[in-house]
């Protein structure tokens, strides 16, 4: 057996083969997702009274874990579509992933605004009787839109690997053959269908980079849209943009951590592609700062009476603790560890990642809260205070995420076979000849 057959071998072993460790891994995760379908079911039966949601906050966890998971979606569109147009050659091992979590996370972040209903069976309404006027139609065919275009866009890159899964795993069962048989379109690999596909791709590459973008800074109109302290900002479209990439780029060094070690990838993901990706990360922690002070300056400078509450509440009050854990532990601790060479290792890179990912939820979390228990009339602060319920929706939206991801890793390839196997090879040193490209 050659180099190359060895290889697709390698990267197709978690696909031929679910441990018992994978399966308890995924009775786990359903288990949780389980006690949130249980706990949806009460708050069906008994209406939102059952969360902590009230006239005065409305919006809770839900929307929070809603814009959090959007945003995580964008780096599968923009970080793989970005690094396919500039041929950025070493992202082949890892767009397969940033990809995944684009499709894994819009399942989870579009069933969130639904959970929040306390009608969902009135969604329909929203299509059939919805007014152009309104932000919350823009997002509905935003989000719809992306979802499809983000489902073609990942399964276009599958078809050649779906190829080699149909005729290299013949003991996989009878269903996940016939899913490999008809999923893969009778691909063999002649030139026409390489041409038709390499079409398909460039279409989709250039398509998905606005559409990505607009989604989320219409996800940022439904708050900016709104006449009220802390959302009617004329920067939250880039400010949220900036964010979803952020955390989104956080997300992928998480994943490359976790599969390079359960899947054994150190072959294909190396600590290059963490130190690139550290350095991307960087980039966006600067951005994300400069957003946050010229959000937050400029109304801490004017001070306006409606203002005042609300930053006061920031700074000093009940969400102080929040506000400062996002400026402290997601954006300059993060910041120092990626820019020193001492902790900008493997470890260093993943624990700001971890970092940035779990202060960018609270970020979303105080956007949505403190700004709507801030009182717009003079009258007392609103209160929030998550219940068991929405803890268990919130714990379960985590945890079908990671399901979700878990079986598609174990369902196709978390690394791009087809890909990697076309790389370019690497550059002869002086006095060498160089290497033939490997085509498949």
């Amino acid at each position: 057996m050659d180099e190359k057959s060895r290889d697709v071998d390698e990267l197709l072993r978690p696909v031929a083969r679910w441990t018992p460790r994978f399966v308890a891994l995924v009775g786990v995760l359903a288990g949780i997702v389980a006690w949130g379908a249980y706990a949806y079911s009460v708050q069906l039966q008994q209406g939102l009274v059952v969360t902590a949601m009230r006239d005065t906050v409305s919006w809770g966890i839900y929307i929070a874990n809603f814009v959090f998971f959007i945003g995580i979606s964008h780096v599968g569109a923009l970080m793989s579509a970005i690094l396919r147009l500039t041929r950025a050659e070493w992202r082949r091992p890892v767009t397969r992933m940033a990809e995944a979590i684009t499709v894994c996370s819009l399942f989870v972040g579009a069933s969130m605004p639904i959970i929040d209903l306390g009608r969902p069976d009135r969604l329909l309404n929203v299509i059939l009787y919805g007014r152009l006027e309104s932000a919350i139609l823009w997002d509905f065919l935003s989000i719809f839109t992306y979802l499809v275009g983000s489902l073609l866009f990942f399964y276009l890159f599958l078809i050649p690997d779906l190829a080699i899964l149909r005729d290299r795993l013949a003991f996989v069962g009878r269903i996940r053959r016939w899913l490999y048989r008809k999923f893969s379109l009778g691909w063999t690999g002649a030139p026409e269908q390489r041409h038709r596909l390499e079409r398909g791709i460039a279409i989709m590459t250039i398509l998905i980079i606005p559409i990505a973008i607009s989604v989320h800074t219409v996800v940022s109109w439904i708050f900016a849209m709104t006449l009220r302290v802390g959302w009617n900002s004329t920067i939250f479209g880039p400010y949220f943009v900036a964010g979803a990439l952020f955390s989104g780029v956080a997300t992928v060094l998480m994943a490359m951590a976790i599969f390079t070690h359960s899947y054994k990838l150190q072959k294909w993901i190396k600590p290059l592609h963490f130190r690139y990706l550290a350095s991307l990360l960087l980039v966006l922690d600067i951005v994300y700062i400069y957003f946050t002070l010229n959000e937050y300056l400029t109304v801490a400078y004017k001070l306006e009476s409606a203002e005042a509450p609300l930053l006061e509440a920031l700074s000093f009050g009940p969400y102080s603790s929040m506000f400062w854990a996002v400026q402290i532990a997601g954006l300059i601790i993060p910041a120092f560890l990626l820019v020193f060479r001492r902790t900008r290792t493997t470890l260093g890179i993943v624990i700001a990642a971890t970092l940035v990912n779990a202060t960018m939820w609270i970020k979303r979390y105080v956007i949505v809260v403190s700004t709507l228990a801030t009182p717009q009339m003079p009258i007392g602060w609103g209160a929030y205070t998550p219940t068991w319920v929405e803890l268990s929706i919130t714990a379960a939206g985590f945890a079908g995420f990671a399901l979700l991801f878990a079986i598609l890793s174990r369902l196709v390839p978390i690394v791009s076979v087809w890909e990697t196997q076309e790389a370019p090879a690497p550059a002869p040193k002086p006095g060498e000849a160089p290497v033939p490209e490997v085509v498949t």
